[in-house]
Formats: structure tokens, sequence, C-alpha cells
């Protein structure tokens, strides 16, 4: 039985440990990560096809118009996005594919691919959000306070995911995930065809 594998988006305010989580997940599971899209010059040290799909403005610009972006947005003049087929491609070879994506992107997503796995990470309060925040040491008072905001209102989407993750630790929180990812390979919906088959069996 070839199930094609599973896109699990995982998104969630600025310091509660997504990056983190996704590395842990890679470590522990036979899952890739989504490559976005961009029309960015590469960085030193940056890998075509690794860190980036690198296009021009109006090849980026012709994949949206032909429906071949799950999501995208423009930033800073640049252009970045999740590539379609990449993520069916995998899929379609049985792999899990991990999107990590913030909360505007992870809606479009969810509407453009309806059997995604959509878990949204949070820490265990707002004061913890806050010290992760400040112990990164990269931000001013006002940047952590306009991150607090944010991180309130992308709160009021939560109920708009399958899934939620406290990451009150990253082992616990990834365990947590594999134990989603594994709930939802025997869930009905995707044994249906399974169950058919065997049926004609009888």
């Amino acid at each position: 039985m070839n199930d094609k594998g599973l896109l699990i988006v995982l998104s969630g305010p600025s310091g509660t440990g997504k990056g983190t989580i996704v590395k842990k997940l890679l470590e522990k599971n036979s899952t890739c990560l989504s490559v976005s899209m961009t029309t960015r010059t590469p960085r030193v040290g940056e890998e075509e096809g690794k860190s980036y799909f690198f296009v021009s403005r109006e090849t980026f610009l012709e994949k949206v118009e032909q429906g071949k972006m799950l999501e995208y947005a423009e930033y800073n003049g640049n252009f970045y996005g999740t590539p379609r087929e990449f993520v069916e491609q995998k899929s379609a070879a049985g792999q899990d594919v991990i999107l990590e994506i913030e909360v505007q992107g992870a809606l479009k997503v969810k509407s453009a691919c309806p059997d995604a796995v959509m878990v949204f990470i949070m820490a265990p309060n707002m004061q913890e959000l806050k010290n992760r925040l400040v112990m990164r040491k990269t931000e001013d008072e006002q940047t952590i306070q306009n991150r607090m905001n944010i991180a309130k209102r992308e709160l009021e989407k939560a109920d708009q995911y399958d899934y939620i993750v406290i990451n009150d630790t990253v082992d616990k929180a990834a365990e947590d995930i594999l134990a989603i990812i594994g709930a939802e390979k025997c869930s009905k919906k995707r044994r249906e065809k399974f169950i058919n088959e065997v049926k004609k069996q009888c």
C-alpha cells in the first residue's frame, strides 16, 4: 500500500521555537522540509534547491498565474512562496513534507490543500513567549512589543488549525507532532481507499 505523504503545516507566533522543533522532527522522522521559492539574490552559502529555489521575478509571477504556488507574498520588494510542484512530488512519493510558515500564508495553504495537517505552535503562556524573545538579545523593546502584538492577533486564528502544540520543551513538542502524524496516517479519511480495497477481497 503506497500512501501519499502528508503535508504538515507548522506555524505560530515568533519566539515559539518553530525552527528548533522542525530540526528535531527532521532528526527523528523521514520527513522533508518544504523549500521556498524567492526572487531575491542568493546570499553567500545559500544553495539552489536547498536554501531556496531562486528564480527571476518574471518566472515567479508566471508560476503564480499558472496556479503553481500554494501561497506567496512580497517582502521588501522580493517575492517568496511555496511551490506546489515540490510538495506534490514529495507527497506522491509517499514522503511527508513539513512547511514552516507564518499564519497568513498557512491559512492560504489550508485553502489550497484541504488535506493539509494544520499545527499551531505556542509557548506555555504569553509571559514565557516574551521571555524567549528577550533572551534572543537581537531586538529592542519596541520590536519585541510589536511581535507580542502580532502574536495576539495570530492567536485569534488558532481555532482554524487542527492541532495546538505547546512548546514547553522541544523534545516533548516534537514527540507530540510525531504522534499527530501517526494518528493522521491512521485516520478514517486517509484509510478509506485501503478499506474499500479490502472489502473487494471479501
